[in-house]
């Protein structure tokens, strides 16, 4: 009886142990197909973004007749740099890019102020009125006083014509706000408390505690305010009437839906020697250079920020 209780003891763990082992297998096949599957989906997804680019890449650097008899695919034909060097040239281009600059840092850095010193106080329970404040905040984010309204309001500022209209009304954006002060409410309270008993104020604490701690939320959202600002055309499309003073964005906009015989006629050397697609490509591309060398030196932050910023309600 004994032995054979036993085999049929080991019969049952042998039987237990091949279920086990073919569970095992179907798992790592499902995990192998699913991980293909992810590899492959990524791979067509990054491969729509980049071919695009790479193409006005090609363009950009590719002669006249390539161009125009849309030879140029992925790889430039005829090489040349002179349509970067007549972009560079134009004064148009060269006043929009330092609009675009000026509006991009003083609108970051003066976004990123003002958004901290507001969510700092709002992330602290014993705030008097914090719902109320974080209700008033939440409705000016769902709702608005409309085009028109915004439009007297800028006007009646003296801001209507000014750089000023580009980065100043949005200076305090809801969202990263809400993002903010998420991050500050995560932060351990203890570290405030030890620093009031040495004496430390609201603004010390603030500066020498809770922002070094916060440096990975800080430079998301200083990444988020630098490409809306760099970005951003609206707002200078309806303010903004000054060529002098039109950003980059709205500069390549007019660019796009201009005709070639306008866009070129007073070009004339470059009608000669190039054609509008490949100026436009080499303007876009130009354009789009300062927020690629950015992004590198924050993208370790980046998703960090986000996260942290966002879980904690």
């Amino acid at each position: 009886m004994d032995t054979r209780l036993k085999q049929e003891q080991a019969s049952i763990r042998k039987t237990s142990a091949r279920k086990r082992s073919s569970s095992r297998d179907k798992g790592s096949l499902g995990e192998r197909l699913f991980q293909i599957f992810n590899i492959c989906f990524f791979i067509g997804m990054g491969l729509t973004t980049l071919i695009p680019f790479v193409n006005l890449i090609a363009k950009s650097f590719s002669s006249e007749a390539a161009v125009v008899s849309g030879s140029v695919n992925l790889f430039p034909i005829g090489f040349q740099i002179g349509t970067y060097r007549y972009v560079l040239q134009d004064i148009l281009f060269i006043q929009s890019f330092r609009t675009s600059v000026i509006v991009t840092v003083l609108g970051t850095l003066l976004g990123l102020l003002f958004t901290t010193l507001t969510a700092y106080p709002l992330s602290k329970l014993r705030l008097r009125g914090r719902k109320w404040f974080l209700l008033y905040f939440i409705f000016t984010m769902l709702f608005s006083g409309g085009l028109i309204p915004t439009y007297l309001l800028m006007q009646e500022l003296k801001l209507v014509n000014s750089i000023g209209v580009l980065f100043l009304p949005g200076m305090v954006n809801i969202f990263y706000l809400l993002l903010i002060k998420n991050y500050f409410e995560g932060l351990p309270e203890s570290l405030e408390e030890s620093a009031k008993i040495d004496g430390a104020g609201h603004l010390r604490i603030l500066v020498s505690i809770v922002l070094p701690l916060s440096l990975p939320v800080l430079a998301t959202i200083g990444l988020f305010f630098a490409v809306q600002y760099w970005n951003d055309y609206f707002a200078a499309m309806i303010y903004i009437s000054n060529p002098e003073i039109k950003p980059l964005q709205l500069f390549l906009k007019e660019m796009l839906v201009a005709s070639s015989n306008d866009f070129l006629k007073d070009r004339v050397d470059a009608a000669l020697n190039t054609t509008p697609q490949s100026i436009q490509a080499a303007s876009i591309l130009l354009a789009t250079l300062p927020i690629l060398l950015v992004y590198p030196f924050l993208q370790k932050y980046f998703v960090k920020g986000v996260l942290i910023g966002s879980v904690k309600g």
